[in-house]
């Protein structure tokens, strides 16, 4: 059965990335969500899942985790919406050889084995490229295809660490948390999206009469770079003045005010940074000594007394629900927002005036929210147009597909 869109019942637009075609090898979080990326914007991608081998589960594992409806994990339906799944036992030379066949005919190929497995198999990007030169290989790995950490087994998990997140997520003094999701894999899994996407321009900007479709190149993204890449001035704060970032909670050291703070009934998120907000805000809460203080009209003397600000803030929420700071706050213009559970984002008529709660039908009949599409394109937006599949659930028309175009070429 086919998803439904909780907004719109309209015909589908052309889509960005239509005519694209991706064999997904990876599992799990990190590929699989590249592969999810691509797929929403019209690629077509071929997910390629283990068969049940000695009493081990079939497929991909995600189909396991957490959740599960009638024995599959409804997070399947949001990681491999749009995607065909086809059964294929890589372990195998028949496996083998029938996944470098589909690779044969695709544009991308996915995966998020541990470095050197590839090469194990004899399906080393060398070995692919030879009869299909246009082929991008993204290859996401905890720690990259190089250097000497490679062939160390690399989660989300130890790649915030290495990162350098996990350092900062803590109260002072405190174990660091995780943040409760697979950040790590995500930002993998984005980066190696948008990696990708930069490949297939280099692609046809190298078009020529002896590459009619280009060349293609490896993506190498590693889970840790990727936590890295997000980390904002940690480094060049180090490198410049030996200064060790440290854990501060819900505060933004170095910018203020910027915290979590604590009303009668909740908690709120206030952005109170910006000069001419932070004036703003100190009006809004009856505090016009502060907002005329000229040491606090910029930033830097906002941080050197920002436990006196956060402390009349504090003392401004305390006595106040969520609902009425948000909207003496919100008719001031001071970013300000609750802290959003399940329900909260389910209940939000923004999340839905934005398409960003959308509906799919099981093969079995639940309906399932699941998180829309973005970036929102306007002339190629993205679209769910197939639910999560059953296990090898598209391996007959796929590989019939595939005899059919390589008649000739290899023997059936």
């Amino acid at each position: 059965m086919e998803s439904n869109r909780s907004t719109s019942s309209q015909v589908t637009p052309p889509q960005a990335l239509a005519g694209l075609k991706v064999i997904e090898l990876g599992q799990l979080i990190a590929g699989p969500f590249a592969g999810k990326t691509l797929a929403d914007f019209g690629a077509d991608v071929i997910k390629i899942e283990p068969p049940e081998v000695d009493g081990f589960a079939g497929g991909d594992p995600l189909r396991q985790w957490r959740m599960l409806h009638n024995g599959t994990s409804v997070w399947w339906q949001v990681q491999s919406r749009n995607k065909k799944s086809v059964v294929l036992d890589l372990r195998t030379p028949e496996g083998r050889e029938t996944a470098c066949r589909l690779i044969d005919e695709a544009d991308v190929v996915i995966e998020n084995f541990k470095p050197g497995t590839m090469e194990k198999w004899g399906m080393a990007y060398d070995v692919l490229s030879a009869t299909n030169p246009g082929l991008i290989m993204l290859r996401i790995s905890g720690y990259g295809q190089t250097g000497p950490y490679r062939e160390r087994p690399g989660f989300a998990v130890v790649a915030e660490a290495m990162g350098g997140m996990r350092y900062l997520n803590a109260e002072p003094g405190r174990v660091p948390v995780r943040a409760g999701v697979s950040l790590g894999d995500t930002l993998a899994g984005l980066h190696g999206a948008i990696g990708i996407l930069l490949a297939l321009q280099a692609r046809h900007a190298s078009v020529s009469i002896e590459a009619p479709k280009g060349r293609g190149q490896v993506v190498d993204v590693a889970l840790y770079e990727a936590v890295f890449n997000c980390m904002e001035s940690l480094l060049p704060e180090f490198s410049a003045f030996g200064a060790v970032r440290q854990p501060a909670g819900s505060a933004l050291p170095g910018i203020a005010p910027s915290n979590a703070y604590v009303c009668s009934d909740g908690l709120v998120v206030i952005g109170g940074n910006g000069d001419s907000i932070f004036k703003r805000l100190m009006i809004a809460i009856a505090r016009d000594d502060l907002a005329t203080d000229a040491e606090l009209a910029s930033n830097p003397g906002r941080v050197k007394r920002v436990a006196e600000i956060d402390a009349a803030i504090g003392a401004w929420t305390a006595v106040r629900a969520v609902d009425q700071v948000l909207d003496v706050l919100h008719a001031a213009s001071v970013p300000v927002g609750r802290i959003y559970s399940a329900q909260d984002i389910s209940h939000d008529p923004h999340y839905k005036a934005r398409d960003m709660i959308l509906q799919v039908t099981t093969h079995d009949g639940l309906t399932v929210d699941v998180p829309g599409i973005i970036p929102k394109l306007s002339a190629t937006p993205g679209a769910i147009t197939r639910r999560g599949p059953l296990l090898g659930e598209d391996t007959d028309a796929v590989l019939d597909a595939l005899k059919q175009s390589q008649r000739g070429r290899y023997l059936d």
